[in-house]
């Protein structure tokens, strides 16, 4: 299996779902304090999908 890495646009999209996640839960985004621990799982899985079948 051929790794190759994802594109900035879908890195970006993963790190600013990270960076929301990690706010949220430090109290400076409180709407999304509920989703917090989700917003960082789904950059984390975003990455790996990308990393996994990106160009297919």
């Amino acid at each position: 299996m051929k790794l190759t890495p994802p594109t900035f646009g879908v890195w970006l999209i993963a790190l600013l779902l990270g960076t929301g996640g990690i706010a949220a839960k430090f109290g400076y985004v409180p709407v999304l304090a509920p989703h917090a621990f989700w917003l960082v799982v789904a950059g984390f899985v975003l990455l790996v999908l990308s990393t996994l079948f990106a160009r297919l």
